[in-house]
């Protein structure tokens, strides 16, 4: 896995109360649940970024209040028109 390093003030970490690995942690998740949310990665690859299996990832989601199943209704349509 690749490392990244991201600066961040000292503040930040006071108000969120948080220690840099804490910090990682919910950095990793939030990155994931918006790349999910956004299509642009699947709920395996997400999982995976944040750390966590897919049901970890799911429960997080609930969590967060973000949808946990990703949708794309013209898909669907198209899907339900074939039978």
């Amino acid at each position: 896995m690749a490392t990244v390093t991201v600066e961040v003030p000292e503040s930040v970490l006071a108000v969120l109360r948080n220690n840099p690995d804490e910090f990682a942690s919910e950095m990793r998740l939030a990155a994931a649940a918006t790349w999910y949310e956004q299509g642009k990665i699947s709920q395996e690859v997400a999982a995976r970024v944040a750390g966590l299996d897919r049901t970890d990832f799911l429960l997080a989601l609930a969590r967060m209040g973000r949808d946990s199943f990703q949708v794309d209704f013209d898909d669907l349509d198209k899907e339900l028109s074939r039978g």
